[in-house]
This record gives structure tokens, C-alpha cells and sequence, in this order.
């Protein structure tokens, strides 16, 4: 198939290993004393470990390339993965990757003298974009997991305190991102592997916005365990239209 892919120019390639640092999925190591892609399966062609290379020896390209397998990277990660679960916040955690995809946990401060007019946030984690979220993270262990589509929180005024309070959240587009199957895969590993307890899946009434509710039943029936699954639909301006398990 034809796809996004990155290339390495091993001219400019000096094996400082950053890159290797910066892949999540475990796509990339130094060999020979030069970045190497392991397999195309691994690498997901989103380009995250681009600016992690001082030399810029790394850009994407569109070829013919064996499809990403998330699976395939979940099992090959799985070790890894593992380690992770043990680790309560990554907030200290060395990180030499991307900024924006450091996984961290954080617990919110308790003040009891804040009024309703500032109150504070509800977002327990980082990164929130499913793409970025590794199926796996700690912080999915034991939770209750609220997938938005990506304009619920800008038309809900109170969605922190409604909404995300008490669970984890990612976000997606279901009309403009790419990699729809990548989703379904993606969310059928957190429930089976990441130990997500509940799906609340949040959707806007326009039509498009259904195919986050068709990913996420896809996801279930694709997973060995089979998890609640909550539907809340918003409409435009805001307001709750359904709320329901499916």
C-alpha cells in the first residue's frame, strides 16, 4: 500500500540515538552507527521523531510501504509497557522525545476557597490526543475513559466539572483524522491491555460526529473484555440531547 512513511539520509545522520529516544512505537535504532528503521510495520508515519533530530536527517515521504500494525508495535513494546504500569506519576521521568507526547500523570491540588467563578480543571493526564495516548499508559489502568470528539469541550461550558471529573480523557476527530482503523485498534488495546474499566463516549449532534460512537463500538467488539459503553450526544450550542449506555 501507499502510505506516509519517514527517510532517514544516512549523510546526515550522525547515530546520536535521540530519534530512538523520541519513536514511542520502538520503530527506530542505531545500527551500524546510523539511525535504521527496524520495520515498516512499527512506524506509524506521523513524523513525531522529526524534531528530536538536530541534523535533520528525517522527513516523511509518501511510497509503498507495509501498513503500520499497532498490534504488532504493542507486542513488541509489551516489556516496555509493563515497566511503565509500575510507575505511579512520570512527571520527574527524564524525557528526551517530543514535549508535546511525554506521558505524564498529576494529581489536582485540593482548595476548598476557589469559587465557581475560577474554578479549576479536571485533566489528570498528558498527552490527550488518541493518536498520541500509547494504548498502555498508566494512567489508563483501572480508569473510567472519556473519548470527546475533539469540539466538546469548546461548546460545553462546564465539561470539566460535567464531563471529565474522576476519568481520563482522549480526544479525536472522527471527520478529519487519518488512521480510522489505527483508532479502533488503538482503543480495543486499552481496554484489553491498558485495564480501562468504562468508555464514555462524547459526540457533537452533527452527523459526522457519529463515527467517534461507530470507533468506539468497533473497539469493543474487537477487545476480549467487554467494558460499559456510555453515549453522551451535544448539541451545538451546548446542551445535553442523549445520554444513555449502549
Amino acid at each position: 500500500m501507499k502510505r506516509t512513511i519517514i527517510k532517514i539520509d544516512e549523510k546526515l545522520c550522525n547515530g546520536c540515538g535521540l530519534c530512538v529516544k523520541g519513536c514511542h512505537e520502538g520503530a527506530l535504532q542505531v545500527i551500524n552507527g546510523k539511525a535504521t528503521m527496524v520495520s515498516e510495520l512499527y512506524c506509524d508515519g506521523l513524523g513525531a521523531c522529526i524534531g528530536d533530530c538536530p541534523e535533520g536527517a528525517i522527513t516523511l515521504e509518501e511510497r509503498e510501504a507495509e501498513a503500520y500494525d499497532e498490534t504488532a508495535v504493542t507486542e513488541r513494546l509489551m516489556p516496555t509497557y509493563a515497566d511503565q504500569t509500575k510507575i505511579v506519576s512520570q512527571a520527574s521521568v527524564s524525557h528526551h522525545g517530543c514535549p508535546g507526547s511525554r506521558e505524564m500523570t498529576y494529581t489536582l491540588p485540593v482548595d476548598e476557597h476557589k469559587s465557581d467563578a475560577s474554578q479549576r480543571g479536571e485533566l489528570q493526564q498528558w498527552p490527550v490526543q488518541l493518536h498520541l495516548v500509547s494504548p498502555v499508559a498508566a494512567f489508563l489502568k483501572g480508569a473510567d475513559l472519556l473519548v470527546a470528539a475533539d469540539c466538546c469541550a469548546f461548546t460545553v461550558g462546564d465539561f470539566h466539572q460535567t464531563y471529565l471529573k474522576g476519568k481520563r480523557l482522549v480526544i479525536a476527530c472522527p471527520k478529519l483524522d487519518q488512521g480510522k482503523d489505527v483508532y479502533i485498534r488503538k482503543l480495543s488495546e486499552m481496554i484489553d491491555h491498558g485495564g480501562v474499566n468504562t468508555l464514555t463516549v462524547m459526540i457533537m449532534e452533527v452527523p459526522c460526529c457519529g463515527g467517534l460512537l461507530y470507533l468506539c463500538e468497533e473497539a469493543r467488539k474487537a477487545a476480549s473484555r467487554n467494558v460499559p459503553l456510555k453515549l453522551i450526544r451535544i448539541s451545538l450550542k451546548g446542551e445535553q440531547l442523549e445520554e444513555k449506555w449502549m
